[in-house]
């Protein structure tokens, strides 16, 4: 089973069974090392990028982002 076929399982879980497994995967993280969080980012940059060089996913301009974000906190 590959990366993207997990996350596509997780994905459709139910919300408290998803709730569940995040905490799980974010306490796991808390023991890793300094390098193995060093290529879990490496790893997470290079996922997206291919998402982005694929056409995969929808690119927003930070000013919009930015713009959403001030009006969130209003």
């Amino acid at each position: 089973m590959n990366i993207s076929s997990i996350e596509h399982e997780a994905l459709h879980l139910p919300v408290a069974q998803r709730a569940r497994l995040a905490h799980k995967l974010l306490l796991s993280l808390e023991s890793m090392s300094e390098s193995e969080i060093e290529e879990a980012w490496f790893d997470e940059a290079e996922r997206r990028a291919d998402e982005i060089d694929q056409g995969l996913v929808q690119l927003i301009p930070a000013e919009e982002v930015s713009r959403k974000a001030r009006e969130l906190l209003r």
